[in-house]
């Protein structure tokens, strides 16, 4: 039985996965912003943190409900916003500070979308605390995706992986989105728990249990030194 903290399980791709877990008989710490919104989480089970993650003192809270709860297995950043005000705060300065904060798991999976292969590499001119937009959801997501990768290259020993779960019909995705929503969860599910060699590797984009092409500028290492930099300056805390 593998302790497994998801961020994001009120609804949608976090909500289905944290439940997955659940029947798997793995022991689950389901984040969400309000502990009533995930009672039936607990009810079977599952330790609860809250917090709002756009708000990065909120954020180091969830932080340290987590550490108290002790050393988690796997972490996976599901928690996302698709418009708005919070793109960067929530989608990428949050999966920071947790991945910062967080006692270092033995596997991070990072919740990327295909979308991200649209965003820009760019860096200049981000407000990363969201009084003013300044990204869109790709890049929100590109930026993601390169933090997922530079992970992999400063921790080798921590299996790191991002994952597009594909245009999946959840609220976000539409009703109408045509992928595959049970193979969106499990391949988060699979990275988190699974020893098949293909998992026990680092540094992984994946789209349906396949390896998948990334943007070229996620394998940047300067572009991560970069985004690392900037966040470390933004938050004042350095990935270790």
């Amino acid at each position: 039985m593998a302790r497994i903290f998801v961020t994001g399980c009120t609804q949608g791709l976090g909500r289905l996965t944290a439940e997955a877990l659940l029947d798997d008989g793995h022991h689950v710490v389901a984040h969400a912003r309000d502990a009533d919104r995930v009672d039936d989480l607990a009810a079977r089970g599952a330790d609860v943190v809250t917090g709002d993650l756009a708000d990065p003192g909120r954020t180091r809270d969830v932080a340290a409900q987590v550490n108290r709860l002790g050393r988690m297995d796997a972490v996976i950043h599901n928690a996302g916003v698709m418009t708005g005000p919070s793109v960067l705060p929530v989608n990428v300065v949050a999966p920071y500070l947790l991945t910062a904060l967080v006692d270092t798991p033995a596997r991070l999976i990072y919740l990327s979308s295909g979308m991200h292969r649209g965003g820009r590499a760019e860096l200049a001119g981000l407000d990363w605390s969201g009084a003013r937009p300044t990204a869109s959801y790709s890049d929100s997501k590109l930026l993601l995706t390169t933090l997922a990768a530079a992970v992999a290259r400063r921790w080798p020993r921590v299996r790191t992986h991002a994952v597009d779960p594909g245009w999946v019909p959840t609220r976000m995705g539409g009703a109408g989105a045509p992928d595959d929503l049970r193979l969106g969860v499990s391949t988060q599910t699979w990275l988190a728990t699974s020893d098949e060699p293909e998992v026990l590797t680092t540094d992984g984009y994946w789209y349906h249990r396949r390896r998948a092409a990334r943007h070229p500028s996620a394998g940047d290492r300067d572009f991560q030194e970069r985004l690392l930099d900037a966040l470390a300056d933004h938050t004042g805390t350095p990935l270790g």
